[in-house]
């Protein structure tokens, strides 16, 4: 019985710890290596452009406004950019899925959201990841462009 007991204590003290130990690393990535990986190409839909920040884009003939979205992953097993890639594609796909279903060919002023925290970059994304999860959550602008 007493043996019993010491490894339920043990059990609950390592749960206590693992808690103790969780983490929420907020890491910037760069967009362009992202885009150009395979990837990206099998995931993105070639249809729809992407902005992100302050990138010139071509001048809208209509616009739909501003949406979010917000994905998280399993980071379990996975290296901080590796899970935070493929959110990252999760995210941009579903912003690309938001604009089709709208009518809309293009999403721009495209900026990182993750904690309600703007991160506005033409080059990076951000990006938290913990030891079990990874989470991106973005803004961005749609709008219907001449094709």
């Amino acid at each position: 019985m007493k043996n019993k007991s010491a490894i339920l204590l043990a059990l609950l003290g390592s749960m206590v710890t693992s808690q103790a130990i969780a983490r929420d690393s907020i890491n910037t990535y760069p967009v362009e290596s992202l885009l150009a990986s395979s990837k990206a190409k099998e995931a993105l839909l070639s249809d729809v452009s992407l902005y992100f920040g302050t990138q010139t884009y071509p001048k809208p003939i209509e616009q739909y406004g501003e949406v979010m979205t917000n994905k998280k992953t399993n980071a379990f097993m996975k290296s901080d950019r590796e899970a935070c890639e493929w959110v990252m594609l999760s995210a941009l796909k579903a912003l690309q899925e938001r604009a089709k279903r709208e009518g809309m060919n293009a999403v721009t002023n495209i900026q990182s959201f993750y904690k309600k925290r703007e991160f506005v970059s033409e080059s990076e994304y951000e990006c938290g990841a913990g030891n079990i999860m990874a989470g991106v959550t973005l803004k961005g602008t749609l709008i219907k462009v001449d094709s």
